[in-house]
């Protein structure tokens, strides 16, 4: 019974090691969804331009990306150009400017120009929290019916998108192809 005793501490640290090993080989940015494969939620919220109300209905038509982002957001500063790209070159992009103040959002859109097809206003997190959002950037990839994908937590560089994420955009956009 002691030297059983004597080995529980090692066998303690042993179990503790497999799992931080196993750590080590895990992606951050890879965070678990549970709305992949589920339907855009519904909302009623304002443009951050203009008077209009946007709902769900205003995201459906076309594969797209829906982007959380912030002028709080130091990673969204980076990833923008990256974005004003990808619009230039046809990819669909939604905005959801998430616990920000509009007059923020707008100076933002017109100093760093506008990537986004429409830019949903999220004050309260409203939206962002009935998609599970954990910060800025987040973006989720949506199909022509608005159900959500795939999802990619981080800055979308021009690597990021040219090796993990332009390829998930297209077979959405080739599944609306006759």
């Amino acid at each position: 019974m002691k030297r059983w005793l004597m080995l529980l501490p090692l066998a303690i640290f042993l179990v503790v090691a497999v799992f931080l090993y196993r750590g080590l080989y895990l992606d951050p940015a890879e965070l678990p969804s549970a709305m992949i494969n589920k339907p855009f939620p519904e909302f009623s919220l304002p443009a951050v331009q203009g008077d209009k109300t946007l709902t769900r209905a205003d995201i459906l038509g076309k594969p797209a990306l829906v982007n959380v982002w912030g002028t709080w957001c130091i990673s969204c500063r980076v990833e923008h150009p990256v974005l004003n790209k990808l619009a230039q070159q046809g990819v669909v992009i939604y905005g959801i400017n998430y616990k920000d103040t509009n007059a923020d959002a707008l100076k933002w859109l017109t100093d760093f120009h506008n990537p986004y097809a429409l830019d949903i206003r999220d004050d309260q997190g409203s939206l962002g929290l009935n998609l599970g959002v954990y910060g800025a950037p987040e973006t989720f990839f949506i199909d022509a019916r608005g159900i959500i994908r795939d999802k990619f937590v981080g800055v979308i560089d021009e690597q990021v998108w040219r090796e993990k994420l332009a390829a998930k955009y297209q077979a959405l956009v080739d599944e609306v192809k006759p």
